[in-house]
């Protein structure tokens, strides 16, 4: 029986995943003490005959099937795992070869949750702007970590984090209705059930990432403000899970075109591609700072394009406005925020 079920889910990555399976391949936990679950999210050439043509020293089982999204081919590895430890991790993340054993100290040490770090690969800085803008958000985050902050359970992030199986059985698994943001609901049932979550900088990845669709990243952005609306809905009692959150924690000079977005979409929509035109241009002349915040303020006018759209109506939006100032001034409230992974 292994100690450690390490969980990946794989779309049309070959290349990167079999380079993250060489990785595995090098850890310094010995091969015989943890198995990988492979599911292959309906890449449209298999991954089955690229991976079993090499051999592995682990334990590797395949699962297919119809493309279904994350939540669900994740799930399904994780209830086929043998491991008391589950680690997930992305198909296109580079290991050091301590990884593993990272992962694995902290749960012999009490925690039932291990949020990892995910480094930004040196060569997206020749990537698209919108993906160079995701890098640095996701680097904010140990930053906020090194202050001591308190670890929310809204961190949790599906390109590197790991857990104890029965953990994740107890409350439910993945929730496969939700397209986007399932990482985050697991993490939020996961603190709400008492399970105890660190952050570990030492079990770090490093990104590489293949995205350059503009259209894509907007349209994701989207989704996650549809898909945080209805998450918010579900836990409707935390303040700090709810999108009408970054309203407040955003810069002020940003807020009015936010409100914007709610208020007329189709003129946020007009906002955000002009915003994100003034910003490529921006970079284009090498004012990358200024391009990043650029793209930041793009991408909040797509997410609250989202959340209008969850709304259905400008009432509506209105009322869930309302419902969140009244529960972030209850007194036990808090608005630490988490991130998209």
């Amino acid at each position: 029986m292994p100690k450690v079920s390490v969980v990946v889910a794989t779309y049309n990555r070959h290349e990167l995943l079999l380079k993250m399976l060489g990785d595995l391949s090098r850890q310094d936990l010995p091969a015989a003490e943890f198995e990988v679950v492979l599911v292959d999210d309906g890449s449209k050439t298999p991954a089955r005959a690229v991976v079993e043509a090499n051999t592995w020293p682990f334990a590797l089982r395949i699962f297919e099937q119809p493309n279904s999204g994350q939540a669900a081919a994740r799930d399904r590895a994780v209830r086929a795992a043998e491991g008391r430890v589950v680690v997930v991790i992305d198909d296109d993340m580079e290991l050091p070869t301590h990884f593993l054993s990272a992962h694995l100290t902290q749960h012999e040490a009490g925690f039932e949750v291990v949020l990892g770090h995910i480094r930004a690969s040196p060569e997206l800085r020749t990537r698209p702007l919108f993906e160079r803008f995701h890098a640095k958000f996701t680097d904010g985050m140990i930053d906020t970590a090194r202050r001591g902050e308190p670890i929310r359970g809204a961190w949790l992030c599906t390109g590197n984090v790991s857990f104890r199986r029965d953990a994740y059985l107890a409350v439910g698994g993945f929730d496969r209705a939700l397209a986007r943001s399932e990482d985050r609901d697991l993490g939020i049932r996961f603190e709400a059930r008492g399970e105890r979550i660190t952050f570990a900088e030492e079990a770090y990845t490093t990104h590489h990432s293949d995205h350059d669709s503009l259209d894509l990243w907007l349209r994701r952005a989207r989704l996650y403000g549809i898909y945080d609306s209805r998450i918010a809905k579900k836990h409707a009692a935390l303040a700090y899970v709810d999108p009408w959150r970054f309203l407040f924690d955003v810069n002020p000079l940003s807020r009015p075109l936010l409100v914007l977005a709610v208020v007329a979409p189709t003129l946020g929509g007009y906002v955000s591609k002009a915003a994100m035109k003034t910003s490529e241009a921006l970079d284009a002349r090498g004012l990358e700072g200024p391009a990043i915040r650029g793209t930041t303020l793009v991408y909040g006018l797509e997410y609250f394009l989202g959340v209008r759209s969850e709304a259905g109506s400008l009432r509506e939006s209105a009322r869930g406005l309302a419902r969140y100032v009244k529960k972030a001034l209850a007194p036990s409230s808090t608005r630490k925020s988490g991130a998209h992974g």
